[in-house]
């Protein structure tokens, strides 16, 4: 069996990362179109490295939770045989110890050269205009995909999903494309889906299957009948 999972901020918001925006459609206080856009970061570079400077930090101070953990006990069990694509830019997957992933939006602990498109592995901040470890030149953002940005990985992970056996969509609202349009993808080429959210999504094609819960509860009860 061949597995895709599809993890989103529900399975990072049990650790203490916030989810991408609240109720009131800010993020940290600030309107995405500030902080997640190219037009927000031409307007006002210093506000944007800032921002994700202190998400990066905030990163660091939080830890895998069970769900991730579940995660990378399944994929040692099934090895090449699954692929972990996550659309949170935190690192929690990782420390976890999952290694077949896929982060299509990008990454908290990278940066990207807008000079020479190096993406370089950063842990510190990039308010003072570092230079380049490749090329050297002070042209440094986020290597976060922006609204408006193309997300990393389409090909590897249509692929992916139109050979998988189990499509597995863990903490996410299903509301973004691409995203959004994996699970319909892979239930017409014959997969099985399931859903693992806190509550159910509004997904335009309904899941085979869903779990409503903590990621923490449903995640692990779910590994725990594959690898039983």
């Amino acid at each position: 069996m061949r597995i895709v999972v599809l993890t989103g901020a529900g399975i990072s918001a049990e650790s203490g990362v916030p989810t991408f925006r609240d109720a009131d459609g800010l993020w940290e206080g600030h309107r995405v179109e500030e902080v997640a856009t190219p037009e927000g970061f031409e307007a006002d570079p210093d506000l944007v490295l800032q921002f994700y400077d202190e998400r990066r930090r905030a990163s660091a101070s939080v830890h895998p939770n069970a769900a991730h953990l579940a995660l990378a006990r399944l994929e040692r069990e099934f090895g090449e045989r699954m692929l972990v694509v996550t659309q949170n830019v935190d690192d929690l997957h990782e420390r976890a110890g999952t290694h077949r992933l896929l982060h299509m939006h990008g990454e908290l602990f990278r940066a990207r050269c807008t000079h020479c498109r190096a993406r370089p592995q950063w842990q510190g901040d990039l308010i003072g205009l570092p230079p380049c470890p490749e090329c050297g030149v002070a042209a440094l953002r986020p290597d976060v995909v922006w609204f408006g940005e193309m997300p990393y990985g389409l090909d590897e992970i249509e692929r992916a999903v139109a050979t998988c056996d189990l499509f597995v969509s863990i903490g996410t609202s299903g509301a973004v494309y691409p995203a959004a349009g994996y699970a319909a993808l892979a239930a017409a080429l014959g997969a099985r889906t399931l859903e693992l959210n806190l509550v159910p999504s509004d997904a335009a094609v309904p899941f085979d299957e869903v779990r409503a819960g903590l990621a923490t509860v449903v995640v692990p009860a779910w590994v725990d009948e594959l690898v039983r």
